[in-house]
């Protein structure tokens, strides 16, 4: 009897350092393969840089709208590019002008 309650008092005894032990193992496998973890930073690295291409192109584009609406601020608009919008989307012509369709 006075065995089975030694092999008792230790399996006792151990469950509390055991599930410390596989809390700690999982808290360091989630670190190491979780999706934020060691492993996912090549990941990362590949997607920020995909990120600044797109970052790049979506400023030049910004730009391109910047100076576009620049052009056409009612205080000083171009004349080129408000006769070229007047044509190209309210079908404006001047009497004198001959169409050449592209297709």
């Amino acid at each position: 009897m006075a065995k089975k309650e030694k092999i008792g008092g230790l399996i006792k005894a151990a469950l509390g350092p055991g599930f410390a032990l596989l809390t700690l193992l999982a808290i360091a496998g989630y670190a190491v393969l979780g999706p934020t973890g060691i492993l996912a930073w090549g990941e990362y690295s590949t997607s920020l840089q995909e990120r600044h291409v797109q970052l790049a192109a979506l400023e030049s584009e910004r730009d391109a709208l910047k100076n576009r609406v620049k052009l056409l601020d009612p205080k000083g608009a171009d004349p080129d590019l408000v006769g070229e919008l007047l044509r190209k989307e309210g079908n404006f012509v001047h009497p004198d002008e001959i169409i050449v369709p592209l297709k």
